[in-house]
Order: structure tokens, then sequence, then C-alpha cells
């Protein structure tokens, strides 16, 4: 019975990378699972020559990676990474180059065995009241949430097309993704959270856009819908980092598939453990 591991929303923190690659040593997981937000935000990185890596993807976390498949060799874990919504898209590149240097599986849009079962990835969150879009879509249709900036609107790291922008959606994404595969032993590493869940609720009470008030849930209905209507084994999760300190919970169920969120508001790493035989039984750590 292999234990996973599985982590989010380190947005580039050294320490918490750390505590990972040292529990990932000590346990040796058959695989580790990475919800995106990856690196530092945009607008808080240091500047050069003040202990910040500027080149994080390949001078950091893909030496880290590859420097523990080395030492773990022939017992190193598989890894599954997608960015989230505070990645430049323009990093991409550099995620997509390390896969092929074997430091992890680049999971969006993408689907791969592993141990009997499929691992689908998919980065992209409904819009959000922040400027980079380079991960966001509508979600089931061009609605948004009051004080939410457009998908065609904000900045890009890498551009799209104005159709791409104003009518591309998670929903139709999903089904482009999953198409009519059987899914019932899948695993999904979505970086937006169903929504209206425990694992959606943003620290949003009492606030208020021209009036209207905000709904305190903010995850996707659309991926959502999709577990409901397709209910795939497992699905992993991150985003909101308040969620688990609000609701007390960072796991759920949405029919019989179990959900799990490792985004985390404190300074600590979320290390949340897992089996494919019985997620069910998953377990959350603060290191």
């Amino acid at each position: 019975m292999s234990r996973c591991f599985f982590v989010s929303d380190l947005h580039g923190d050294e320490t918490r990378y750390a505590k990972l690659f040292d529990a990932i040593e000590r346990e040796r997981p058959a695989g580790v699972f990475v919800g995106g937000d990856l690196l530092p935000p945009m607008g808080l990185r240091p500047t050069a020559g003040l202990g910040w890596q500027p080149d994080f993807v390949g001078g950091f976390l893909a030496a880290g990676f590859l420097d523990l498949r080395k030492r773990l060799a022939p017992n190193q874990p598989e890894v599954f990474l997608i960015p989230g919504n505070d990645d430049p898209r323009c990093e991409e590149a550099a995620l997509l180059e390390a896969a092929t240097r074997d430091a992890w599986h680049y999971m969006h849009p993408r689907s791969i065995g592993f141990r009997g079962h499929t691992v689908f990835g998919y980065a992209f969150v409904p819009p959000t009241p922040f400027l980079l879009k380079d991960w966001e879509r509508y979600d089931v249709s061009r609605y948004m949430d009051p004080g939410c900036v457009s998908p065609e609107e904000g900045r890009r790291t890498v551009p799209v097309s104005e159709r791409e922008a104003r009518y591309s959606t998670i929903a139709q994404d999903l089904d482009l993704l999953v198409g009519e595969a059987p899914i019932e032993k899948a695993v999904f590493l979505l970086h937006a959270p169903p929504y209206q869940t425990p694992l959606d609720r943003a620290a949003l009470d009492g606030k208020f856009v021209d009036h209207v008030p905000l709904d305190v849930h903010v995850g996707s209905i659309a991926i959502r819908r999709f577990i409901e209507a397709r209910q795939p084994l497992l699905t992993l999760h991150g985003h909101v980092h308040e969620s688990a300190r609000l609701t007390g919970e960072w796991k759920t169920t949405l029919g019989r598939t179990v959900c799990l969120n490792a985004a985390h508001d404190g300074p600590e790493l979320s290390l949340i453990r897992f089996t494919l035989k019985s997620p069910g039984d998953a377990s959350r750590e603060l290191l």
C-alpha cells in the first residue's frame, strides 16, 4: 500500500520546499503531487543578490527534485505538478523543460498512468480580483462574482487570442481533457477547489462591492459539477489558503469522490499523506 504526498500553494517559500524534500527523503513516497502556486509571487520577488534565486524553476525547484531522484534511485517518487493562478505563464517553458529532464511530470492539461490509475492535471481557476490572468478562465459562462476582474482584462505574461480570453470556460476544458474515458479510478490534480464546499471557503464575511455582498465560497462550479457527474476516485486542490482554518476541514466527499485541499495560510508546510487504495483515510500534518 504505497503512500503518496500532496502539497499546494508553497509560493516559492524555500523553507517549505526544504521541509518537503526532507519528508520525501525520509519517507520515500511512491508519488508526490504538487498542486500549483509554485513560484514566488511576481510582485513580492526580492531583487537578485538578496538570497532569492532568479531562476527559481531551474536553479532551485528542478534542481531540488532532480537531486532527490539521484539520491533515492531506484526508489525515487513520481512527481506530478501543475502551476497555479499566481504563477506567471512565461515560466511554463521552464517547467516543461525540467519535465524533459525527469524532474517531474508537467500535468496541465495532460493525463498519465500511475500504479493502475490515471492522473489528470488542470491549472485554471475562475476569475479572481487579482490582475494576473494567465491561469484564469470563466467558469461555466461569462458570469463573474462582484469584485472580480475578468479574464479579458488584467494582464498576461503570455498573450492569448481575444476569443480564448472571452469564450473559454473551465467546464469546456474539463470535457475536452477527459472525453468519455472511464475515470472511476482517476486522480485529478486541480488548483481550484469545488464550489460551496469546506475547501473553498474564503475570508469574505461581511464584505461588499457596490453594496452587493460577496460570496464566501470562491471555488469552481464547473469543477463541482464535473466531480458530481463523473465521480473520479480522488481530487486534489489548493488555491483558497484560509479554508481549512475557517471551516476546520481540509477533506470532504462529493458522492464517492474524496476531495482534499492542501492550501494553508500559516508559515508551516501543509503535508497531506494518502494512499490510492484508501484516499478517504488521508492525514494532514503541519510541518
